[in-house]
């Protein structure tokens, strides 16, 4: 039986030709392969970008107006199609439809945000700096972004670019995983059917030799990443080096921590979820658990138990907590780091090896996993596993978890659990992550506000979506104007410094 090609989407028509070895799309809950990709090559890149440049051109002069009513009729169609979003992405990424309903909202309130460009695109105006002369100041488009994204939020992620990158005046092109890539087409449907003219909005399918192509391109401005950490250095330094604008995010190591005056039942609820949802396979996942030495026995008991109780099935079975792992290979690194951690010493409270549901035996399952007296030194602490084991390490106090924190390479995100506000407040300045969450596990900011980690996490200078989109899609540009009175021209001065 034939398998249904994934196109690339360029210039407004669908190319569905596979190649001679073509990627294909594995279904992690059964392990079948349901789809092949449509890899773009080098003409396809060309005809991309060349198609972008043109549309780009008469974009960038719309009026702001015109623009957001497109992103208005965008955002409304986003919302009728999202019990459709949500299974494309259940069947080819593998979260549960509850979870993969919340990632098509999440988008949507970045499209909310872009929906005020009008807005957030005023200029700002200073009369008479100097006799006669004002100044003005405003932003305008950079030309082609690209966006590469990862295959955890096939729909979130490019929703966190694209929307920021069309509103400005951009056009963009899209880099989905080739692991789940249907979404991006069904995003392309959307952004046609809303009268974003050819070429604004494109995707081409592929692996690296795709992206390689796309950030070198002398037609491409912008490279927007998200994904691990060593390849987010490979893109910044590539893209850098070919005079792009980057913003390129990375992995990251979350912490939480637990201490003794909280509310322990609300801490072990809000950590499982944290840490089991979506398998395990969020940027923004809690890995980690400090817990405070007085309380870690009971704290750790009451997790396990929570834990137990997660229904680990396909995404589309109506009773599951928890889906299936990308692929074999991401399920297998994931066991193999928790063998390693038993072999140094930590204890293995609850134990997700080897667990294949009765009918998905061929699926990537994994159990939820919990590793106690977790150091340092372990890979479970010092690698992101991006999967469903949380190592629990004990602390003294707060001072010895704020430390664990800012030790660690990686900077995303990290929550504390406490009922009192000093210790909060503390922890919000001493920290050294990007996103904070007091009594909230994973501490995403909404889309009016801007989404980045520090250190190893974020690689650049720009945060994605947000007020720093803006920043990162457009240029500034400053207008100094003098209009001398027909009968009065004022004497030219060879003082620079000179204002009259």
């Amino acid at each position: 039986m034939s398998q249904p090609v994934v196109p690339n989407v360029i210039a407004g028509r669908t190319a569905a030709t596979p190649g001679a070895e073509p990627l294909l799309v594995r279904n992690p809950a059964t392990g079948r392969v349901i789809a092949k990709v449509a890899e773009a090559g080098p003409p396809d890149v060309e005809a991309a970008v060349a198609a972008a440049r043109a549309a780009f051109e008469s974009w960038s002069q719309v009026p702001l107006g015109r623009r957001a009513a497109v992103l208005f009729r965008f955002r409304q169609l986003l919302a009728e199609a999202g019990d459709d979003l949500a299974a494309i992405v259940s069947r080819e990424q593998g979260k549960v439809l509850s979870d993969a309903k919340g990632e098509v909202a999440r988008g949507l309130e970045v499209v909310d945000f872009a929906c005020g460009i009008p807005q957030l695109l005023k200029g700002e105006f200073s009369p008479q700096v100097a006799t006669g002369v004002d100044v003005a100041s405003w932003r305008e488009p950079l030309g082609v972004a690209v966006g590469v994204t990862p295959f955890n939020f096939p729909v979130m992620v490019p929703l966190w670019m694209s929307p920021m990158a069309i509103a400005t005046g951009n056009a963009f092109i899209l880099k989905p995983s080739p692991q789940d890539p249907s979404a991006a087409v069904r995003l392309a449907e959307l952004w046609d059917r809303a009268g974003l003219p050819s070429g604004l909005f494109q995707v081409l399918q592929g692996g690296p030799d795709v992206v390689n192509r796309l950030i070198t391109h002398p037609q491409v401005d912008a490279v927007s990443f998200v994904g691990s950490t060593p390849v987010a250095r490979q893109i910044h330094a590539a893209a850098v080096a070919a005079g792009k604008r980057v913003q390129a995010l990375g992995g990251a190591k979350n912490h939480a921590i637990v201490l003794a005056d909280a509310d322990a039942e609300f801490a072990a609820n809000s950590v499982v979820a944290a840490a089991f949802g979506a398998a395990g396979q969020r940027c923004m996942a809690l890995s980690v658990v400090a817990v405070e030495d007085a309380i870690a026995d009971e704290f750790v008991e009451r997790v396990v138990a929570k834990a137990k109780a997660v229904t680990v099935a396909a995404g589309d079975d109506p009773a599951a907590d928890m889906g299936p792992m990308i692929s074999a290979r991401a399920r297998d690194r994931a066991e193999e780091i928790v063998s390693a951690a038993a072999a140094a010493g930590a204890r293995v409270a609850l134990d997700g090896r080897g667990l294949r549901p009765t009918g998905l035996e061929g699926g990537f399952f994994t159990g939820p996993t919990v590793l106690d007296a977790v150091t340092p030194a372990m890979r479970a602490y010092a690698e992101e596993i991006f999967g469903p084991v949380l190592a629990v390490v004990r602390i003294r106090d707060l001072d010895e978890g704020i430390a664990l924190i800012n030790a660690n390479p990686y900077g995303n995100g990290a929550a504390l659990f406490t009922g009192a506000g000093e210790a909060a407040r503390r922890f919000e300045r001493a920290v050294t992550v990007g996103m904070i969450g007091i009594n909230v596990p994973i501490p995403v900011p909404v889309g009016f506000h801007s989404f980045g980690g520090w250190k190893d996490s974020l690689i650049g200078d720009f945060h994605v979506y947000g007020p720093q989109a803006v920043d990162f899609y457009t240029q500034a540009k400053v207008a100094t104007r003098r209009w001398p009175a027909p009968d009065h021209s004022p004497k030219a001065s060879f003082n620079f410094a000179a204002r009259h």
